[in-house]
């Protein structure tokens, strides 16, 4: 019973933080105001340990590399942690599990990413239906704007009605089946 509270413990404190500095990194890469409340959110919750990693980290061609490898560390450390939970023992290969452990971490990164985008674009379809002038509607439109732009050069609006969400949903929903089956490939047998 303990160790499944620290299970939800760690996966939820974790959890939480690499969304945020994920979320951080693609608003900074689509260039998404921060001045609004999921900004600020976000700038608060990250801020305390992606600056002071951005002396050590720089940025690259516009990537905030540092909140993106903060995120890869932090999602390492949180498998690392469940395993160790779970009763693996890393002492027997350490340099073979850290390596497992890091690719695992990147492949669970983009299915955090593909969550990111799936939860943004219901939010943004939604915004737009309810109230497509609200302060929330320019940040939500910047994360979703490319994504939709590639599907909107070959499918028309229907009727007034855009379908690049939904083919966007779709198209997230096949890389995550994928995702899954090679993330079961790579798992550390217990």
């Amino acid at each position: 019973m303990l160790s499944q509270i620290a299970i939800l413990l760690i996966k939820t404190a974790f959890g939480l933080f690499v969304y945020v500095l994920l979320l951080r990194f693609y608003m900074q890469l689509l260039r998404a105001p921060f001045r609004n409340p999921v900004g600020q959110f976000v700038a608060a919750l990250s801020d305390w340990i992606v600056r002071p990693a951005r002396r050590a980290i720089p940025g690259l061609f516009g990537l905030d590399l540092a909140s993106f490898l903060l995120a890869w560390i932090a999602e390492a450390l949180m498998l690392a942690l469940l395993y160790w939970l779970r009763g693996f023992s890393f002492a027997g290969a350490p340099g073979i599990a850290a390596g497992v452990l890091f690719t695992l971490a990147a492949l669970e990164l983009l299915q955090i990413s593909l969550y990111l985008l799936i939860g943004v674009v219901i939010i943004q379809v939604i915004i737009s239906w309810v109230n497509p002038h609200t302060a929330l509607a320019p940040i939500f439109d910047s994360l979703t704007r490319p994504f939709y732009a590639v599907f909107r050069r070959f499918i028309p609006a229907i009727g007034n009605v855009d379908l690049s969400p939904l083919f966007v949903l779709l198209i997230a929903q096949i890389l995550l089946i994928a995702l899954d089956d090679l993330s079961r490939m790579v798992q550390v047998p217990m």
